[in-house]
């Protein structure tokens, strides 16, 4: 009888082992995939005090709406916007960033993106030179 119970318990080891993959990659599939045309704004060499807004425009490419958490620029110069409703499966969106430039030189900064999708967290960059006046 001990050996029945444990050729069967055996035997479910598999089983269960491979339901249990099965629903995982099953939801998986269920998630928002946060797609952006690009991960980098360059605003290239910009006069001092020029307009400082860009868009990281982005497609959800998931099966489930998209709603995004947070954003979090690097720095105080760098001020993020997020879309206050969720994206729904196929359609798009941006986030719009606001970068100080009053503030000469070289700059780096990077974006924090928080949010119900397969990769967590996102992180895009925008990078440029002010130039002096």
């Amino acid at each position: 009888m001990r050996k029945l119970a444990l050729i069967i318990c055996m035997a479910l080891v598999p089983v269960l082992t491979f339901a249990q993959h099965a629903n995982a990659a099953k939801d998986n599939t269920l998630k928002p995939v946060l797609k952006f045309e690009t991960e980098v704004i360059d605003y290239g060499k910009i006069k001092h005090n020029a307009y400082g807004v860009r868009y990281f425009k982005f497609k959800n490419e998931g099966s489930a709406p998209l709603v995004i958490t947070s954003v979090k620029g690097s720095c105080g110069c760098t001020v993020p916007t997020k879309p206050e409703e969720p994206i729904m499966p196929g359609k798009t969106g941006e986030i719009k960033v606001k970068y100080a430039t009053d503030r000469i030189g070289r700059f780096t900064k990077t974006v924090t993106i928080v949010s119900n999708a397969t990769e967590q967290p996102k992180v895009v960059r925008i990078k440029g030179e002010v130039l002096k006046d």
